[in-house]
């Protein structure tokens, strides 16, 4: 399994307790969906390696974790280290809501400026993420939220916002 057909579920915090337990950060949307997870690649040295263990508890972004076959030594070992499922067990959104891993290659019309241009990343900062946008050879940002996202088309590959007055322009006056 390579990390291109998997999407980053989070990563390993901490140990919790003796007993060799450890803190799974979930960085997801709905971290209750994952209570009864059994199994995770955890990324080793550029490589994902499959870990088998018993989610104890889940507390908001948070879950307490019991690794099975592995020592509280070797548990906690893995803290640091990223956790990736398979893409196949993403569910499937519809509507205007898409995965960031989704949505690369996509094109990006605005309702007044037209085409402008193909998603190449989105840029995950703090405050909110922000679509990197080719135009050429100039980058445009624009905001991931939902009042500037109009239409997402899945079948056609574009997607519709409504950037806000003058934003555009600013990249591509420049």
């Amino acid at each position: 399994m390579t990390k291109e057909e998997c999407y980053r579920l989070g990563n390993i915090t901490k140990p919790f307790g003796i007993k060799g337990q450890m803190v799974f950060y979930l960085d997801v949307d709905s971290p209750d969906d994952y209570a009864d997870l059994d199994s995770a690649f955890v990324e080793v040295k550029g490589a994902l390696v499959p870990y088998f263990f018993k989610v104890d508890n889940i507390n908001g972004n948070k879950a307490v974790v019991t690794f099975e076959d592995l020592t509280p030594q070797e548990a906690q070992a893995l803290a640091g280290h990223d956790l990736y499922l398979p893409l196949d067990l993403l569910p499937e959104l519809t509507g205007n809501q898409f995965y960031f891993h989704e949505v690369t290659g996509f094109k990006v019309i605005d309702v007044e400026k037209g085409e402008i241009g193909i998603i190449q990343s989105i840029i995950e900062y703090p405050a909110q993420p922000l679509f990197s946008i080719m135009n050429g050879d100039k980058e445009i940002l624009i905001p991931v939220i939902d009042p500037i996202i109009k239409k997402v088309d899945r079948e056609q590959r574009t997607i519709t916002i409504e950037a806000p007055n003058g934003l555009i322009d600013l990249y591509l006056e420049s």
